[in-house]
């Protein structure tokens, strides 16, 4: 495993829609593994692969009950509403406020290829939501209320 750079806002990779992975080869694997050490050493709750500068469709969230690894995933259900602030590992000192779904269920792949699918509400929809969005090359800030300095909200 090794980390890898994080790309941030301003750089185009992050505003491209990714490609469908089509064989969960031994490179994909070694690009998740890096994502999770990543994601972890930046104290994330999710990361998707584009912003280690990779166009797959590959995310992991991890709240804190160990990582999600999705490839390939497709939101199938969303419901109720929340609002609350984002950061995001891809723009560094910044927060905003965003609406999104408060109930999401997600299907895709797992690391093994198995098809999965995944139920969240609260924080685990909002996550799986902001790294799905991120597939898309759509960052939080596009939906944000108000984007402002991180020092203003605690996030964690």
């Amino acid at each position: 495993m090794a980390l890898r750079n994080i790309v941030t806002e301003g750089d185009d990779t992050l505003r491209k829609v990714c490609r469908p992975v089509g064989e969960i080869t031994d490179r994909i694997q070694v690009l998740i593994d890096d994502m999770i050490e990543t994601m972890n050493e930046a104290q994330g709750v999710g990361i998707a692969a584009p912003q280690v500068g990779v166009l797959r469709r590959i995310f992991i969230v991890d709240i804190g009950d160990g990582p999600i690894v999705l490839i390939n995933p497709e939101i199938l259900e969303m419901s109720g509403e929340q609002e609350d602030m984002e950061g995001c590992l891809s723009v560094p000192g910044k927060a905003g406020n965003v609406k999104r779904a408060n109930y999401v269920k997600i299907k895709g792949l797992d690391r093994e290829g198995n098809e999965v699918i995944h139920e969240g509400t609260e924080l685990l929809a909002r996550a799986f939501q902001h790294e799905y969005d991120h597939l898309d090359g759509i960052l939080y800030i596009d939906k944000a209320d108000e984007v402002v300095d991180a020092e203003y909200y605690d996030e964690e």
